[in-house]
């Protein structure tokens, strides 16, 4: 199987880490070139016990600090997989009887509407939702907890929110308080483009510290009337929307599956529509993958792009943007593309070599390549 060039480039932020965060990148790196099971264990003991302490004094900072200064995404992915053990350690709310766990369930939403349409993704009323959940015991049983009564971006989950979770799992909440502060994203409907959203219903349950409350990570048979109540409640004249639901999970897990749940559905959308266009007009498409990498107020990250093209239609030729994130093994990335490629039939699929720019430099649109104006050498066909 072909592989193709990592466009992205580690560390994320040019700052070099602080002392915290290169004894955390020593103690990755010791896990790595241990000699024994043993020696790698105790690497990574070092580093849990030292994220469960920075995350205990809420010192999020500190923590996306060594994740930002990560030199490798293989170190980015360990460091990564520690903070989300950290984050279910008991000993991180070392006197507290009630902890406020905070969870999100990421939607991805299908949206196309006959005219330009922002719908404000604020919920009429959220507990018929949390009624649903209940039923279906979602969060293991767990009937203490309540959501937000909006649909939030990724600004509200994840890393970039970790200091505000950090500052909700204090214990009783009577009154709710906490989830007023969820914003709203709304969502930006163009005319006649039907295009994939990420949102996510953000919420708090109250239990005991160390509560194992999202444990079951497949959709289950919740999703379907989850679906159909959000439908319900941000439906507009002349839009038309799917909501697609994923598990309930802790911000952290939850913020990486929406975006791997969004990407995969935004390139699916791409696909069907540009996959038909071609055939009904031109007949059987190539494929281009290739590598780029981006530059942009400073910093520096990569995507994978995909170009359809057909020999016989010159001027049209449909491209796909494929984020990366930190996270990310390019290979699972590729494989992904190249599957769903193969379960639409497209035969012919070529893997750009190298990692290219952003840009065609002399108009300043973004660079794809037609299979008809790549080079001998420059590709390989996949197989």
């Amino acid at each position: 199987m072909q592989t193709i060039s990592d466009p992205r480039s580690f560390p994320i932020a040019p700052a070099p880490a602080d002392v915290a965060g290169a004894h955390w990148h020593e103690w990755v790196e010791s896990s790595f070139a241990a000699a024994t099971g043993l020696e790698s264990a105790a690497a990574n003991a070092r580093l849990h016990q030292a994220m469960v302490d920075a995350l205990a004094s809420r010192e999020a900072g500190v923590v996306r600090a060594a994740l930002d200064a990560a030199p490798t995404a293989v170190a980015y992915r360990h460091l990564l997989r520690a903070l989300h053990g950290a984050w279910l350690d008991p000993a991180l709310d070392r006197d507290a009887a009630v902890v406020a766990h905070g969870f999100a369930i990421p939607v991805v939403i299908v949206a196309a509407a006959e005219s330009a349409i922002e719908v404000p993704m604020v919920l009429d009323d959220a507990q018929p939702i949390v009624a649903l959940l209940r039923e279906h015991r979602c969060l293991a049983a767990n009937e203490n907890f309540a959501l937000a009564n909006v649909l939030a971006g990724n600004e509200a989950v994840g890393l970039p929110a970790l200091a505000r979770w950090l500052e909700w799992r204090t214990g009783a909440d009577p009154d709710r308080s906490l989830l007023r502060d969820v914003e709203p994203a709304a969502l930006r409907v163009s005319v006649a483009q039907e295009g994939a959203h990420l949102r996510f219903l953000v919420g708090a349950a109250w239990a005991a510290r160390g509560a194992s409350l999202f444990v079951n990570d497949s959709v289950g048979a919740w999703a379907t009337p989850l679906a159909q109540l959000l439908i319900r409640q941000l439906a507009a004249p002349g839009l038309q929307i799917l909501a697609l639901p994923r598990a309930p999970a802790d911000p952290l897990v939850a913020a990486q599956r929406g975006q791997v749940a969004h990407r995969e559905i935004a390139l699916q959308l791409f696909a069907a529509s540009a996959i038909r266009t071609l055939r009904a007009n031109f007949g059987e498409p190539t494929a281009v993958v290739s590598a780029h990498r981006i530059e942009s107020h400073g910093a520096t990250n990569g995507e994978l792009r995909l170009s359809l093209s057909s020999v016989f239609g010159e001027r049209d030729a449909e491209g796909f943007r494929c984020p990366l994130f930190p996270y990310d093994r390019i290979e699972d990335v590729l494989a992904m593309i190249v599957d769903l490629l193969r379960e639409c039939r497209i035969a012919d699929i070529r893997i750009m070599q190298g990692v290219h720019p952003d840009r065609v430099a002399t108009t300043g649109a973004p660079l794809l390549f037609r299979a008809d104006a790549i080079g001998a050498g420059d590709a390989v066909s996949w197989h």
